[in-house]
């Protein structure tokens, strides 16, 4: 008896050894999507999973997890074994939340593993033609001569969208009504009509727009022009203030505590994918520039930008919903 549980041990342990030695990835990968589809993340999930599918001769399968504001799909990965096979595919709402909830169940820092940031969605500046400013400085202008008689639009409290007009505001001084919608749609619809001045919006979403005079566009990308709208200066160009960035960064982190070969497998294998040939014109059609770069940039920006964006939450007094 004695001697088939000696047996029996080796057995599990030579298994579990076996395992551990096997190459990554031996099984199939899976890349949680905290949102719907349609979004910039699940359009980055399901153009460059197949990639990965294709290059590591693993299934690659793409889930939307979507609720709270993509806190559900996102304490799903963090809460996942550390095994480098369930990934997280983000975006920059994964710093914001935290100071837009009264409790948040992941830390953004501590819970994931950082592997790469992926590509940037520029927000542009627009404003209904109705509206006396061809140009971001004439805009800060007019807002400060009449403070509180602007009103803009956006998504719904809490956005990007919300976020960039607040850190605009604040950057520029000006003071200016924030009118919450329920999504993207009704906000430009209003915008469209002049019940509202101005919004930030996705450039590639307002460009046929703005080409058929129905929207003024007055900046395009944060820090630096959109590739979607070259003509148009960034807004850190055209309100000459460098500290603007406002763009929406899209990511992958894998659970703290994955192993270091995931991280260093996957990051190599997307940035590969990133560079490949159609990659860009593809991400480009739906406004997004792909980025790139080490799990070390990653890491960064997420840092930085979680404490970037809790200060204009603060300085804004956005209450958490």
């Amino acid at each position: 008896m004695k001697a088939k549980t000696l047996a029996a041990a080796a057995a599990l342990a030579f298994a579990a050894l076996a395992q551990a030695q096997e190459p990554y990835p031996s099984k199939p990968i899976k890349l949680i999507v905290p949102f719907t589809p349609g979004t910039g993340m699940d359009i980055l999930a399901r153009t460059l999973g197949p990639g990965l599918s294709e290059r590591w001769k693993v299934p690659v399968v793409v889930e939307n997890r979507a609720g709270a504001s993509g806190n559900i799909g996102t304490e799903a990965v963090a809460r996942s074994p550390a095994d480098g096979y369930t990934a997280l595919v983000t975006a920059s709402t994964l710093v914001m939340n935290t100071s837009l909830f009264k409790s948040i169940p992941y830390d953004p820092v501590k819970d994931f593993a950082p592997v790469v940031l992926l590509a940037v969605g520029s927000l542009a500046l627009v404003t209904h033609p109705s509206v006396a400013a061809n140009n971001v400085q004439e805009l800060i202008a007019l807002a400060r001569a009449n403070p509180g008689r602007l009103d803009y639009g956006s998504p719904g409290n809490g956005t990007p969208h919300h976020l960039a007009m607040e850190l605009f505001k604040q950057q520029t001084g000006t003071r200016m009504v924030h009118i919450p919608y329920k999504g993207t749609a009704p906000a430009t619809q209003d915008l469209l009509g002049g019940q509202i001045q101005l919004m930030f919006l996705t450039v590639h979403v307002v460009l046929p727009l703005v080409q058929a005079g129905r929207l003024k566009m007055l900046a395009a990308g944060g820090t630096e022009r959109s590739s979607a709208a070259s003509q148009v200066p960034s807004l850190a160009e055209a309100s000459g203030i460098r500290n603007i960035d406002t763009d929406i960064w899209f990511a992958v982190y894998l659970p703290a505590g994955a192993p270091q070969e995931a991280v260093t497998k996957m990051n190599a294998e997307l940035n590969a994918l990133l560079k490949a040939p159609g990659t860009a014109e593809a991400l480009a059609r739906q406004g997004l520039h792909a980025v790139g770069g080490p799990p070390e940039r990653l890491a960064q920006v997420t840092r930085a930008d979680a404490e970037r964006w809790a200060q204009v939450v603060r300085e804004a007094g956005i209450k958490p919903d």
